[in-house]
């Protein structure tokens, strides 16, 4: 207990002193920001080269404001010049509390009370075109300072766009103390950016071959320039060079930005096809109705969104009255209203969920309508393409005909970057979980009784049947799991792009073509039939410029390559099929 104690004590201490220096550290920007505001000449802009050390956000603020005229100067009943801000929130008179910058505090007046000043009560802080530049230049490298290494690389990259070759010893000492490796090579990207301003050639070599090192793409255009001017021969031919040599590093940034669109289409596709796989690969049923499973799965996810957040209510008229009082029903669920982390962790909720009712929908499908229908193709797919269109009908009916709007979760959102190649969150989520998906898959069939008895059931029903297996229950089972899987992919699409009651009819004939290609029934058939394709689209779309000549060709190489195997590129052979 003594240990801990000491140790919560020394934490506490650690705590308020780090504290202490921060409240310092505020006490002394605000000094100095008065100090500026009140003086003139070099006295100013000695104490605005101190405020640009210091990184104080009030400092920003404070100077923004100035450079607005929103820094003004209240006489003190002593003669004393105080300067102030004025508060947004205006009374009826449209006058405002004002708030003195050495401290914060409103002023007051002789009884303490809070004094209110309209803009015509008081003058405003002095200002000219010199000034207003020396503010600016102060707040960029305030920028320079923030806590937030993205905000001190984004102004370090207006810095370097501003062709102003005076930013060079400011970025040069900021780079001295910069920790971030990614600031720190966008304080080196932007010094040689600037350099190739410079009049001097060999200041201009070395920013030329400190670029072409970095292959930096943001200056390629200024390079562009350098190269085609009439300047040093040296600096023109070492302008050319880096030209080069840029834009092959661009090729190959869109060469593995191409590739990683693709495989993550491909994954996309692939669980799509996944489910498909089984129902129609393994069960030889055509379902036109699994579109829809991927749109219960899309919408699950909306719903459970909602649930997180303010609520879902939906109602239906029906075209039917008894009395003459129409006939409808209506649902109104309330929601968590959850806030911060909680409401972010919807997804983890809907992704299960998805698969469940998902699941639940093809059972009840394969009750219903599938059952009676094996070894009966056509039969199948008439009625799976009614039932598609039943459903199709129901969600409009429920969630509206307009498509509706999931929102990813924060830790969704955004992208990493690796040599120039960005990587999207929600894209690499999806690789990465199709990946388990299929593992998970070929772990089912191949590794558990239950996949034993789903193979048996699928290559000869019969036989099965006799040998005492419930090939009913199996029958159910299997078909629930197919549509299960095409519920993820519903919930992964939802991240994607909006969602509506047409959602999976884009994805059908797709998911038909890769389990073709791929071999009937064969689930790593589908693997390498959904990478192929996703990877083939993106790569002729970025080499042809066109998205429809592109899966043109995809599709005719398709129907080529299936003249030459017709069973794909995995056939699968059974007794049933022998």
């Amino acid at each position: 207990m003594t240990n801990i104690f000491r140790l919560t004590l020394a934490l506490l201490c650690v705590i308020f002193s780090i504290a202490s220096v921060q409240a310092q550290d505020e006490t002394a920007a605000r000094a100095k920001l008065v100090q500026a505001i009140l003086s003139e000449g070099t006295e100013q802009q000695k104490a605005l080269t101190e405020i640009a050390d210091s990184g104080s956000k009030v400092a920003s603020d404070v100077l923004f404001a100035w450079t607005r005229d929103g820094i003004y100067i209240y006489v003190a009943p002593d003669g004393s010049k105080v300067p102030v801000m004025l508060e947004d929130q205006q009374d009826v008179e449209g006058r405002a509390r004002g708030i003195r910058i050495i401290d914060g505090q409103p002023v007051k007046d002789a009884s303490g009370k809070d004094m209110k000043f309209g803009d015509s009560d008081l003058n405003t802080a002095d200002t000219d075109m010199r000034l207003r530049g020396e503010i600016q230049q102060t707040l960029d490298m305030l920028a320079l300072a923030d806590p937030d290494s993205d905000a001190r690389s984004s102004a370090v990259t207006k810095l370097g766009n501003s062709q102003k070759e005076s930013y060079i010893p400011i970025l040069q000492t900021r780079l001295t103390k910069e920790k971030d490796v990614g600031v720190q090579k966008a304080i080196a990207e932007a010094i040689a950016d600037l350099q190739l301003f410079d009049t001097n050639p060999t200041i201009q070599i070395t920013g030329i071959t400190q670029l072409a090192g970095l292959n930096s793409i943001g200056s390629l255009d200024n390079l562009k320039q350098l190269a085609t001017s009439k300047g040093d021969p040296r600096v023109v031919k070492l302008a050319n060079q880096a030209v080069g040599s840029i834009e092959h590093h661009i090729w190959w940034v869109n060469f593995y930005g191409t590739i990683f669109r693709g495989v993550s289409l491909g994954s996309i596709l692939l669980i799509v096809a996944l489910g498909l796989a089984i129902t129609f690969g393994l069960m030889g049923v055509i379902n036109m109705a699994h579109g829809e499973m991927i749109a219960v799965g899309a919408y699950t996810t909306y719903f459970i969104q909602n649930i997180f957040g303010a609520g879902f209510s939906f109602a239906i008229n029906l075209p039917f009255s008894i009395a003459g009082r129409p006939l409808g029903f209506g649902l109104n669920l309330p929601g968590l209203n959850a806030t911060g982390w909680f409401y972010q962790s919807y997804f983890l909720f809907a992704i299960p969920l998805s698969f469940i009712m998902a699941a639940l929908a093809g059972l009840v499908l394969e009750r219903t309508v599938i059952q009676f229908l094996y070894r009966r193709p056509l039969e199948s797919l008439l009625a799976t393409w009614g039932v598609s269109l039943v459903m199709q009908q129901l969600f409009r009916m429920v969630f509206g005909a307009n498509n509706v709007q999931v929102n990813s979760p924060s830790w969704l959102l955004g992208h990493f970057t690796i040599d120039d190649v960005s990587f999207g969150y929600n894209r690499v989520f999806v690789v990465a979980f199709a990946i388990l998906i299929v593992i998970g898959t070929w772990l089912l069939l191949s590794k558990t009784p239950l996949g034993l008895l789903i193979r048996a059931v699928m290559q000869n029903r019969s036989m099965a049947s006799c040998m005492g297996v419930r090939t009913t229950r199996v029958n159910m089972i299997t078909f629930a799991f197919g549509s299960g899987l095409a519920g993820l992919a519903g919930a992964f699409l939802s991240q994607i792009g909006n969602v509506g009651p047409s959602l999976g009819q884009n994805y059908i004939v797709d998911s038909f073509m890769t389990v073709v290609v791929g071999g009937v029934g064969s689930i790593i058939g589908t693997v390498y039939s959904a990478l192929g394709i996703g990877v083939s689209d993106q790569v002729l779309q970025q080499q042809l410029g066109s998205p429809v000549m592109g899966k043109i060709i995809v599709l005719t190489c398709i129907i080529l390559f299936l003249q030459w195997k017709p069973g794909g590129l995995f056939s699968i052979r059974s007794r049933n099929l022998d």
